[in-house]
């Protein structure tokens, strides 16, 4: 017979496949539809529409959504709530796009992607509860892979059979999110409001945040310019765009989640720099053909892996420091479509300079490399401020011996009974509540009640404050 702690092992671990099912399907429904997708573009080619002012607007009202979110919403009910509501208005806009062009068009598309931009924001509150911090990397890697080949097919039934294959396929996998989005949970605990302790600095993580979305905002400007300077050249090679465009995207983040942990990223993370320059060079010197494309769309797209993992997987780290995660989540991923967006802006007045006889690609090349000198720097600066975290940086370096060997000798030096030592030491390696409830046969409704007179006996409010004052601890015991 299965034991109570291996069956709450598996439900937190479909919960975490659950929360991963719902991101990769509704977010390959936002790559190919609404964020300048593949579906898109065929059913205005089949209606002779021109749409680039309709993306433009659709790519701002995502940003609006992804960056107003966290303000909207308060907890893990209110964002299961707006998730179902936003797969289910998504999959009703769609089939305004069965019938001929009209003002619905742009109706829909702009409300749609204001609702995808809350949803992909409120997913914050799954990727916290559902995956430990050090794991989050991983979840968040798995989503964009299968969200990615997901795209790729709709892409290629998009271009190769009809745009309405597409579209319907499209419908089909928002069904199958909102399926899932159904059935994840929506019981987070609300801690009580207590007085913060005057002897736990609770660092703020809005500066590192700030300085985070600028670097993002950077790295972001270069997808802008692929979008509007790279793909149109190579657009006719129609059949290999149409599935190998994200294919080194895909590869790049599989081999980036499952690198060794003691791996040093900073390095790949400044190979992945020279990647942007060296594809934009080959851009500027080759040719047009299939063969110079590979070369351009291979060394472009793995450097947006490593790019794209770097900083989800910081983002993934920060939800603790925040009481909402959607917030930091969603502020985060609008630089992202903000540098998309600046990057188009850059991009179309470039591809306007060809009509003045000026070179496009010496241009683009120029904005590359004054991004490149930028990173660097930025990069560096957010290492600094990363450091003033202990939650990312102090727990997150130790080897796994070493950080369960201090959080034991907190919880004796903490004085707590034997039962909050050992649900304190569980909270401190990352386990979740139903976690905690399985390997200590209790219920969920005993332990949330330990863990409120943990709280209670440090007079601290969260998890976050927990491990300051477990740093703090350590600190002051080795002086």
């Amino acid at each position: 017979m299965m034991s109570k702690q291996k069956s709450q092992d598996i439900l937190s671990m479909d919960e975490r496949k659950l929360s991963i099912l719902v991101f990769a399907l509704f977010f390959s429904w936002l790559l190919a539809f609404p964020f300048e997708g593949q579906v898109l573009y065929a059913l205005a080619d089949k209606w002779g529409v021109e749409v680039s002012q309709m993306i433009f607007g659709s790519i701002t009202a995502h940003f609006l959504g992804l960056f107003s979110c966290g303000y909207l919403i308060k907890t893990m009910k209110a964002a299961k709530w707006l998730m179902q509501f936003s797969i289910l208005f998504c999959i009703t806009g769609c089939f305004v796009f069965f019938f001929a062009p009209s003002v619905l068009w742009y109706i829909f598309l702009l409300s749609s992607s204001f609702l995808a931009g809350t949803c992909v924001a409120a997913w914050g509150y799954y990727l916290k509860s559902a995956t430990p911090p050090n794991e989050r990397i991983k979840t968040t890697a798995d989503g964009l892979i299968y969200s990615n080949i997901l795209m790729i097919l709709m892409n290629m039934m998009a271009i190769h059979l009809s745009p309405y294959v597409g579209l319907a396929f499209s419908i089909l996998l928002l069904g199958g999110a909102f399926w899932g989005a159904s059935r994840l949970p929506d019981d987070s605990y609300t801690q009580t409001p207590m007085c913060i302790s005057q002897t736990v600095k609770i660092v703020s993580p809005m500066k590192p945040l700030a300085f985070l979305c600028l670097f993002i905002v950077v790295i972001t400007i270069n997808s802008g310019l692929m979008y509007q300077v790279v793909n149109p050249a190579f657009a006719h090679h129609e059949w290999l765009v149409s599935w190998y465009w994200a294919v080194p995207y895909i590869i790049t983040l599989y081999i980036v989640k499952n690198l060794p942990k003691k791996t040093n990223r900073t390095y790949i993370l400044y190979v992945a720099i020279a990647m942007i320059g060296l594809s934009f060079i080959a851009f500027m010197t080759m040719d047009r053909s299939a063969a110079s494309y590979l070369a351009v769309d291979t060394l472009m797209l793995g450097a947006c892996g490593v790019y794209d993992l770097f900083w989800w997987s910081i983002l993934g780290e920060m939800l603790d420091l925040d009481k909402n995660p959607a917030k930091i989540l969603g502020i985060g991923l609008s630089a992202n479509v903000l540098g998309v967006l600046l990057g188009g802006l850059l991009g179309s007045v470039i591809a306007a300079t060809d009509a003045r006889g000026y070179n496009s690609s010496v241009l683009a090349l120029a904005i590359v490399f004054i991004t490149i000198i930028i990173l660097p720097l930025l990069h560096s600066q957010l290492s600094k401020l990363l450091k003033n975290h202990t939650f990312l940086v102090a727990m997150s370096e130790m080897l796994p011996a070493e950080r369960n060997q201090k959080i034991g000798s907190f919880t004796v030096l903490a004085q707590l009974t034997e039962r909050e030592s050992e649900i304190a030491s569980l909270l401190l390696k990352g386990r979740t509540y139903k976690m905690i409830a399985g390997e200590l046969f209790l219920s969920e409704n005993t332990v949330k009640t330990h863990i409120r007179n943990i709280y209670a006996k440090y007079n601290i409010q969260s998890k976050t404050e927990l491990i300051h004052l477990l740093m703090e601890t350590e600190h002051s015991s080795s002086r």
